[in-house]
This record gives structure tokens, C-alpha cells and sequence, in this order.
């Protein structure tokens, strides 16, 4: 099983990891609704992960084969819209604009995480303050297995890339192990919490939720969604929209040249995520509570390692997050 490789707007098939796409071209890439919907699916499964401070969509994004067109397209988003728009002007421009940044594949990969968040997001709440275990042991079981199989599809390991891989491996266990703040957040410093949480969620291994609750903003978002502050929530958006347009466009420069070398750094971040998502966890007086964050060995946990639940759990999540790598190397191949 090999991880998919998600194709580049402007190229009707898969390309080889190697060769560099020309990312100056429009889109013309046109999906039917089959594929469509393939999209949305995989766009629900990214906000599911979204939702768990720990597991990153960009994660989902990269097995499912669809991390590079989604990089390629935000990082088409930019100035140089207006001028691809004047190029035709009126519903042609707009038509050039929309195909220009693969605004169709977007949309349905919004409307999948829009779903998720909509649906799902009571019910992984839920399981994450009263099943702690049985949450942590399936995502555990995922992300496992979303190493390997990107491991697998690393060509011609060489010393840069180690060295790359490590990076990355140990900047997503140092970001884990950190401390969380406990701050009334500015204005300006929403903003730049905005910007960071867009940029994690994004990179593969690193939650933009977990960054939230690092910077201690997590719980003034949510409470702002829910009573509608929307001076707070237009600040975050911004944040996340400057922070998305900048970053995404660096990430495709890098997956456009050095797809190779960008994706065992990646890798990186995803295995040192590990840390975060181990299943066994208690407080600092060793009890269980919603404010576990302290790893223990397995038979050090209060109520005993439960191993065929965990097990039975982390085998099923590695199974799911194989068959999704097969959908997405199958898709990409149509």
C-alpha cells in the first residue's frame, strides 16, 4: 500500500513525484459528480480530524490524495486574480477566476468539513470527555498507519532527507510537549493565533485546534462561535485567511520542487504527533480527568490498559486510513 499522489490541477493524470508542475497554468481539470462527492467525503473526514485537538486534517488531506491539489489550489489565490478577471471581464472573467484556483473542488471540500463540523462535532466531544481511551487508541491506530504507508512512498532516501524527516519528527514533539497558556487574548492576539491554527491545520501532523488551546485561545473561540461575538470571530477569520494565502503558497512552491524532501519532512511532523495522540494519558496527580495530558505506559493507567479494546480500536482506524490511501490512489488513477 502506497500513499496516493494527489494530481496537480493543471495535469490530467497522476504525476511522478519527481518532476515539478508548472504551477503558473489555469486549472482545467474537470471532475464528474462521482468524483465530486468523492471529494466531499474526503472533506468530511478532514473536518472529523479537525475537531480532535491533536489529529490534523491536513493529515486526512495527504492519504486521501488530495494535499497537493488542495495546496495548489489556495496557493493560487493572490493578486493575480484581478488580472486573469480583466483578462475576459464579466461572467468569462468570473468563469477564469473560479477554474484558476479550482474553486469547485473547494467548494465541496468546505461543504465536507462545514458537515463534519455540523454533525460530528457533539459526538467527538462527547467520546473525548467521557471515552477518552477508546478516541485516543482509534486515532493512535490511524496516524500509525499513515506513517508507514508514507514512509513506503519516500523514493531513494538519502541524508537531506533524513535530516528532514528528524526535523520534523521532533518539532511535532516539541509543539506537543508544550505548555498551554492561560491568557485573556487580545484582539490582535486572536488574530495571530488565527494565523498559526490555519497554518497547523493545514501541515500535516499538527492540529490547528491543539494550536488554539496551546496559545490558550481555544476556549474564547468556541465560546464566541457560540454566542456569535463576531467582533472575535471576523479577527480569528482574518488571522486564518492571511495566515492561509501566505503559507499555502510556500508549501506549494516546496511541493512543486521538492516533493520528495517535502514529503518526508512531513512525514515528520505526522510521527512526532504520535506523542499527542497516545491513547494512555492522565493529570498530573495521575487521575483521569478532561485535563489528561501527562502519557503513561500502558499498565501504569488507572483502570489497567484495556487491551483489546485499544488494540481492537487502533487495528481498525490503521484499516481505515489504509482503505482511504487505496480510494485515493484508485481516484487519482481514473
Amino acid at each position: 500500500m502506497t500513499a496516493p499522489q494527489s494530481p496537480r490541477p493543471n495535469q490530467p493524470s497522476v504525476p511522478q513525484p519527481s518532476q515539478p508542475s508548472d504551477v503558473s497554468t489555469t486549472p482545467t481539470r474537470t471532475d464528474s459528480p462521482k468524483q465530486l462527492l468523492g471529494i466531499y467525503v474526503r472533506g468530511m473526514a478532514m473536518g472529523a480530524a479537525d475537531i480532535v485537538p491533536g489529529v490534523s486534517g491536513g493529515t486526512i488531506a495527504l492519504i486521501a490524495g488530495i494535499y497537493e491539489r488542495l495546496i495548489n489550489a489556495l496557493g493560487s489565490i493572490g493578486p493575480n486574480l484581478w488580472q486573469i478577471f480583466q483578462q475576459e471581464g464579466g461572467i468569462k472573467g468570473l468563469l477564469a477566476v473560479w477554474r484558476q484556483v479550482d474553486a469547485t473542488f473547494l467548494l465541496c471540500l468546505v461543504l465536507g468539513i462545514a458537515t463534519s463540523f455540523a454533525t460530528l462535532a457533539g459526538i467527538i466531544k462527547h467520546l473525548l470527555d467521557n471515552e477518552p481511551l477508546l478516541i485516543w487508541s482509534f486515532f493512535f491506530g490511524l496516524v500509525v498507519a499513515t506513517v508507514f504507508i508514507l514512509l513506503s512512498e519516500i523514493e531513494r532516501w538519502n541524508i537531506g532527507r533524513a535530516v528532514l524527516f528528524a526535523t520534523g519528527l521532533g518539532a511535532a514533539m516539541v509543539i506537543s510537549s508544550l505548555p498551554l497558556l492561560t491568557t485573556t487574548p487580545s484582539l490582535p492576539y486572536l488574530f495571530f493565533a488565527g494565523a498559526i491554527a490555519i497554518c497547523a491545520m493545514i501541515l500535516p501532523g499538527i492540529s490547528g485546534s491543539f494550536i488554539l488551546l496551546l496559545l490558550g485561545a481555544y476556549d474564547t473561540v468556541l465560546e464566541a462561535v457560540h454566542t456569535m461575538n463576531l467582533s472575535i470571530v471576523l479577527t480569528v477569520m482574518a488571522g486564518m485567511i492571511t495566515g492561509l494565502l501566505l503559507f499555502t503558497r510556500a508549501l506549494k512552491w516546496l511541493l512543486s520542487r521538492y516533493y520528495q524532501a517535502t514529503l518526508a519532512l512531513l512525514t515528520g511532523f505526522i510521527a512526532g504527533s504520535l506523542i499527542k495522540v497516545w491513547p494512555w494519558k492522565v493529570d498530573a496527580l495521575g487521575a483521569l480527568d478532561n485535563e489528561a495530558v501527562n502519557n503513561v505506559m500502558p499498565w501504569q493507567y488507572p483502570t489497567g490498559a484495556h487491551w483489546l479494546t485499544t488494540i481492537g480500536l487502533m487495528l481498525l482506524g490503521a484499516i481505515l486510513v489504509s482503505l482511504l490511501s487505496w480510494w485515493g490512489n484508485r481516484a487519482n488513477r481514473v
